[in-house]
Parts: C-alpha cells; sequence; structure tokens
C-alpha cells in the first residue's frame, strides 16, 4: 500500500510523505484529517479471505468484522423511482439488458441549449403514496423520495399497520439531495422578478430546502427517530449510508431509512451543468453519450430518480422476521481538498477513502472482487478513479468493475442510492450488469469493466463509489448475507 505514493504539489508547495508509522503526513504538519490506514490489519492472507484468488500476501492477522447483532447492519427493504419506472426487477433488469434510459428532452423546450437529452423520468406516478392535493404541489425531487421511500418500506414489510405497533423513535430518516428542490427555487425566484415578492409561492422556501426530502417522509410515515438530510453533491447518498449505519451502531435506531433523490432534469439545471462544461454534448446519438473509461467519452449525462434501502439492526430484524437482502459490512468517507470540480489525478482522496471503509467494515482489500464505480464518464474523473482502485487493489484480475451512470445518467445526489440497489441485486443475482458504450477503452483501464454485455459473477464483498463536487469522497461496502 506504500504506492498510495509520495507525490508532490509544485503549486502548494506541500510534499505528502510516509512515515515510519504509516501516518501521512504534510511536511509534518497534521493534515485536515490525518490518514492512518493500518494497513498492518487490511493486508491478511490470502488464505484466510474465504477462498479469493489473490496476490501473495504476507500471513498476518485478518481483519475482524462487526460480531455484534445490534451492531450489525442488514439491509431489509429497497425502493427506488428510475427513468426505468420504480420496480425493483424491472430496473436491474433493463440494466441486464444493457438498455439506455437516455433520451432527448421534453420538460422544457431544450431546443436552443447545447445539450438536449438526459437521464429523464418519464410517465412517472405517485398513485397509492401521495394524495392529489400534495402531489400538484410536491417538487419532482420530494415526490420521488417519497414514494422510493414508501416503496422501501413496502418491501421491507413496514406498512403502515405494522409500523403503527413499533416503536417510532427507533426509527430514524436520513435521505438526502445535492440539489433540492431546483424547480420549485426556479419558479419561486422566476415569480419574484417577474411579479414581486407578494406572488412567490408560501411553499418556496419549504420546497426548495434539501432536508425536506427527510422531513416529509417522516412526517407521512409519523417515524421520529434521528431524521436529517446530508448534502454533498453527487457523493450524498453514500454519505447518508454511512452515517445512518452509524446511527444503528450507537444505538440511537433499530432502523434507518436511508438514500438519495434529485430531480434536476430542468431548465436551470441542465443549463447549469452546460455552464461549467460537465456534460456530454452527443446529441445525435444521446443513447451512446455516456461512455464510462471509452476514449472518446466528452462529459456526463444529467439524470434524476431515487434510491433508498432500509438499514435495520441485525437483532432486530432477526425478532421481527425480517427478509434480509444483503449485508452493510461498512463504509467511510473524505474529502480530496483539491479544486471544487476537478478529482485529484493521483486518487488519493479516493483511494484513502475505500481503505477507510474496508478497516471500517472489517474487510482486507484481497475480499473485495466487485466495484461498482463512479464512473461518470468525464475525461478527468474516470481515471482517476481507476488509479486509485489499482492503488488499493494491488491484484485485479479477480475484480470486476461496471458503471451503472452508462445506461441511466448520473442521478447526481440520487446516484449512489440507485447504485447501491444494483450492487444489492447484483449480489443477489450473480449477475452483473455490463458498462454500455465501450468501443475503445482507455489503455489504463485493465480491469474487466464489463463491457456492453451482462456476466454472471459470485461476489464476495462489493463496495460502491460515490464522489462529488467539492472532492467529497464516499464509498460504502456490501455482501452477501451469512448469519
Amino acid at each position: 500500500m506504500a504506492g498510495i505514493g509520495c507525490v508532490s504539489s509544485s503549486s502548494s508547495g506541500l510534499k505528502l510523505k510516509q512515515s515510519k508509522e504509516s501516518m501521512f503526513q504534510y511536511n509534518g504538519l497534521k493534515a485536515v484529517e490525518t490518514l492512518q490506514f493500518k494497513l498492518h490489519n487490511l493486508l491478511s492472507s490470502a488464505a484466510k479471505c474465504r477462498g479469493v484468488k489473490t496476490m501473495a500476501s504476507q500471513t498476518i492477522s485478518s481483519p475482524k468484522r462487526e460480531t455484534d447483532p445490534k451492531k450489525r447492519i442488514v439491509i431489509t427493504g429497497m425502493g427506488l423511482v428510475s427513468v426505468f419506472g420504480n420496480d425493483i426487477d424491472t430496473f436491474y433488469n433493463k440494466l441486464l439488458d444493457g438498455v439506455s434510459g437516455i433520451t432527448p428532452i421534453d420538460r422544457f423546450d431544450a431546443s436552443e441549449y447545447s445539450v438536449r437529452f438526459g437521464g429523464q423520468i418519464r410517465d412517472f406516478t405517485s398513485k397509492g403514496y401521495i394524495d392529489g392535493k400534495n402531489d400538484r404541489r410536491l417538487d419532482d425531487c420530494w415526490r420521488y423520495c417519497l414514494v422510493a421511500g414508501r416503496r422501501a418500506l413496502d418491501d421491507a414489510s413496514l406498512g403502515k399497520e405494522v409500523l403503527d405497533t413499533m416503536d417510532k423513535t427507533r426509527i430514524g430518516v436520513l435521505v438526502g439531495s445535492g440539489m433540492g428542490g431546483i424547480t420549485s427555487f426556479s419558479n419561486g425566484v422566476e415569480a419574484l422578478i417577474q411579479k414581486g415578492y407578494k406572488k412567490m409561492s408560501p411553499f418556496f422556501i419549504p420546497y426548495s430546502i434539501t432536508n425536506m426530502g427527510s422531513a416529509l417522509l417522516a412526517i407521512d410515515t409519523g417515524l421520529m427517530g434521528p431524521n436529517y438530510s446530508i448534502s454533498t453533491a453527487c457523493a450524498t447518498a453514500n454519505y447518508c449510508f454511512s452515517s445512518a449505519a452509524n446511527h444503528i451502531r450507537r444505538g440511537d435506531a433499530d432502523i434507518m431509512v436511508a438514500g438519495g433523490t434529485e430531480a434536476a432534469v430542468t431548465a436551470t439545471g441542465v443549463g447549469g451543468f452546460i455552464a461549467c462544461r460537465a456534460l456530454s454534448q452527443r446529441n445525435d446519438e444521446p443513447q451512446k453519450a455516456s461512455r464510462p473509461w471509452d476514449k472518446n467519452r466528452d462529459g456526463f449525462v444529467i439524470g434524476e430518480g431515487a434510491g433508498v434501502l432500509i438499514m435495520e439492526s441485525l437483532e432486530h430484524a432477526m425478532k421481527r422476521g425480517a427478509n434480509i437482502v444483503a449485508e452493510y459490512l461498512g463504509g467511510a468517507t473524505t474529502c480530496d481538498a483539491h479544486h471544487m470540480t476537478d478529482p485529484r489525478s493521483d486518487g488519493l482522496g479516493v483511494s484513502s477513502c475505500i481503505l477507510k471503509s474496508l478497516e471500517d467494515a472489517g474487510v482486507s482489500p484481497e475480499e473485495v472482487n466487485y466495484v461498482n464505480a463512479h464512473a461518470t464518464s468525464t475525461l478527468a474523473g474516470d481515471l482517476a478513479e481507476v488509479n486509485a482502485i489499482k492503488k488499493v487493489f494491488k491484484n485485479t484480475s479477480e475484480i470486476k468493475m461496471n458503471g451503472t451512470k452508462s445506461m441511466i445518467g448520473h442521478g447526481l445526489g440520487a446516484a449512489g442510492g440507485l447504485e447501491a440497489i444494483a450492487t444489492i441485486k447484483a449480489i443477489n443475482t450473480g449477475w452483473l450488469h455490463p458498462t454500455i458504450n465501450q468501443y475503445d477503452l482507455e489503455t489504463d483501464v485493465d480491469i474487466d469493466t464489463v463491457p456492453n454485455v451482462k456476466k454472471q459473477h459470485e461476489i464476495n464483498v462489493a463496495i460502491s463509489n460515490s464522489f462529488g463536487f467539492g472532492g467529497h469522497n464516499s464509498v460504502v461496502v456490501f455482501a452477501p448475507f451469512k448469519p
């Protein structure tokens, strides 16, 4: 792991060096967060890694996973809203078939825009989940959140009748958004400019702020446990999963409803990302625009939706006889501390985040054999992520890595939620969806990216990566549940 690197930055004058204690410091000064990776605990022998082939390594004690059923965290329900609809099996089958959900935008007049396509959700219905009056008022961001959240609760056999028999102060909600109610915000500003403040909607503030998804879901279901929102751009959902898990581990809650939601395929959202030159401009072939790791990629494709997990202590899940679909082993968050939109080219922030997530999970690098990558199809981001992965996993011959965004676009704050569901479905089905639009792979990408066609793969341990503007990094670790 020493290969995580001794690099220097001439612009900052700071040099990264490794001390004898494996403490990464900047010229002896304490960094924003001292990165003590405890490499001896991470580099366990291949013989102790449940039969997964790997490189030879020194025989050292294996990392220890959590055994306390009060602190072990399992996934008992999933819910989503996506470009492929609201049903999880339909969503994953479309991914397995390599179907692109990217289409021309018709929600607003994009004819004069330099980017005129995206992962726009069509024919969305909230019937059975939101009453008509509220449905007409709500920003799509919160409509997606309520439907995904309620569907996740139903999937976990936690419908209203069951919830009414439970201690709702022990059930929390943590669903974040990168941009919040952007339609409500845009409409409010337009009303202010054109008609004056007296014509602004009384819902302008409540439906714009990013905490409202968690709040509305709690109001709708009566859940009174920990409740707030995290907003870390495209890393949001994974941040929410990590924080939700910590609430359960600390004993604050037995169940957490966690994930991300976003509805930014709007004039403001698309226009803003065009302005910062982040989007692909492949208007003549939108379904081929998102092409992670391809040499001809030219930016990400904006998407939207929501992805929510029901995270529950193993003890609580067993007591109520819940159906367990996977285990959450751990997670971590770090910051690049580098640039508002560009990743560190050396991948240090990402590699440290992966290592910290594995340490939190009690997993050695050799145990991981699947990566659901962030893989946005941007020039710098795709390779920075691969560089980081290769620093952590010295032998990638047994690892498979794919990019969900190649088919559904980049859901921003919802991306990690949708990709966590894809990761868990891969664990459950034994099938990995392809990364589509792989025509001319970057030479440095020598990991199996499941190009264009699905593959069977028995997952031992999986990680799901999400990174956001501001240098926010987040990694979560899932595995098949084994009592």
